[in-house]
């Protein structure tokens, strides 16, 4: 795909495309077990065997004919279920699962927190962020003088100097984080990484993403919090079965997510049964001014 061409706002402003996605399908498979010697001695003649009779093969279609342009300076949130095929669209925009059919141009890089396949679980976090920062293109002087900031960014104390595979969950998160941004990725993807930090935390990354978006970067973030969501991005993208059903400003998309998934979605099924009747009655405009009553808020 060529490089598309340079859009404009609505204040005359350029905006420079970072990513296009058009028509992407994403199927992978899934390789089990079949009914066929499910017991003991089948298990052992499937290990000494080099034929793949008796292992069943799933197909999974995880992206469905996604199509969205993403821009430097933008950043959007993707919100789904479990399931929904928004992590798997995210590692393909980081390079990582090609897609099966349709078109991806990035204009950039982009890192998926830019170091996780190369940090070592067994070296200290010093020697991780020697080893992270130096694979992101620093050299060992810009290493040095970037050094102390990202110990600081980490919080990570007296651990600095123990192995990454005795930290907790959300200390491995919070060096991955200082790392990966240590250097401004044109295009960056969290995939859910803010969901284990502090709300201390959470706030140094939302600066920080700020800063990223500041500078002309492109940040996507998975995450199952409509508040950051909310807080930290300029748009959203709503994945669902694979689909993208609503792309726009993180609150509005928020609440088309909460009126199917929410606490009161039964309340919501409710006044579209409505409106579909009124529709039915009155017409169009009649049904979509019944349903604008509910829309300044993402409650029921």
């Amino acid at each position: 795909m060529g490089a598309p061409d340079v859009a404009r706002a609505d204040g005359g402003e350029e905006r420079v495309p970072s990513v296009v996605c058009s028509h992407v399908d994403i199927t992978y498979r899934v390789y089990g077990v079949g009914r066929e010697g499910d017991d003991a001695d089948g298990s052992v003649r499937r290990l000494l065997s080099r034929s793949t009779r008796g292992v069943g093969v799933r197909e999974v279609h995880a992206v469905r004919d996604v199509s969205f342009v993403a821009y430097r300076g933008e950043s959007i949130g993707i919100v789904g279920r479990n399931g929904s095929g928004k992590s798997t669209l995210l590692r393909t925009i980081a390079g990582l699962v090609p897609p099966t059919a349709g078109r991806l141009w990035l204009g950039g890089k982009a890192s998926l927190l830019g170091v996780n396949a190369v940090l070592m679980p067994k070296l200290t976090g010093r020697e991780n962020i020697w080893i992270g920062t130096q694979a992101l293109g620093l050299t060992p002087a810009q290493v040095r003088a970037s050094f102390e900031e990202i110990v600081e960014f980490a919080e990570i104390g007296d651990f600095l100097d123990l192995p990454m595979d005795s930290y907790s969950t959300g200390m491995g998160a919070r060096l991955r984080f200082a790392i990966s941004t240590a250097v401004t990725p044109e295009i960056l993807v969290v995939d859910e990484a803010l969901s284990t930090g502090d709300a201390h935390f959470r706030s140094k990354a939302t600066e920080r993403i700020t800063q990223i978006r500041q500078n002309a970067g492109t940040v996507f973030i998975v995450s199952h919090s409509d508040r950051t969501i909310a807080a930290m991005c300029t748009r959203a993208l709503w994945i669902d079965d694979g689909r993208l059903l609503a792309d726009g400003d993180p609150r509005a998309v928020n609440g088309l997510y909460a009126r199917k998934y929410g606490q009161h979605r039964q309340v919501w099924r409710q006044r579209f049964d409505e409106a579909r009747r009124i529709e039915d009655i009155e017409g169009p405009e009649a049904a979509a001014r019944y349903l604008r009553r509910w829309d300044a808020s993402a409650g029921p």
